[in-house]
């Protein structure tokens, strides 16, 4: 359906240093190119790019309360690429979002674990279906 989303980003090496790994985990490889970072996985035809915004529109920020992006989802295998996940965004000083009610801030048969990037986009990596 998709055939690429692009972010602006507040300080493109920032969001590199956590992107890079968190989207690793999720098995996305990083193609650097001259304007910004592609995210790909396999051969799949979308892909992710982060590009640093212009200085100009910096300062306004990002809210996902805002008209706009509110959050990207992404796909785990497994409930235990979750839980891998959520290890690792506790152990680089990410916060998680909904901790009280992790992993089942989605509901009771959802389960997922849910961040925010450098720049406060929200993210949430959720497992394949239980039932």
């Amino acid at each position: 359906m998709l055939h690429h989303v692009e972010l602006y980003v507040s300080d493109l090496e920032r969001s590199i240093a956590f992107w890079t790994p968190f989207l690793a985990l999720l098995g996305y490889e990083a193609d650097r190119w001259s304007g910004g970072m592609n995210y790909v996985r396999g051969r799949e035809d979308t892909y992710l790019c982060l590009l640093p915004a212009d200085p100009a529109h910096v300062g306004a920020g990002y809210h996902r309360k805002r008209v706009g992006l509110n959050h990207l989802a992404f796909r785990a295998t497994s409930r235990e690429q979750v839980d891998q996940i959520a290890r690792w965004l506790q152990a680089n000083g990410h916060r998680l979002l909904y901790e009280d009610r992790h992993p089942h801030a989605g509901g009771p048969n959802y389960y997922a674990v849910f961040c925010e990037d450098p720049d406060r986009f929200k993210l949430e990596v959720v497992a394949p279906d239980q039932a």
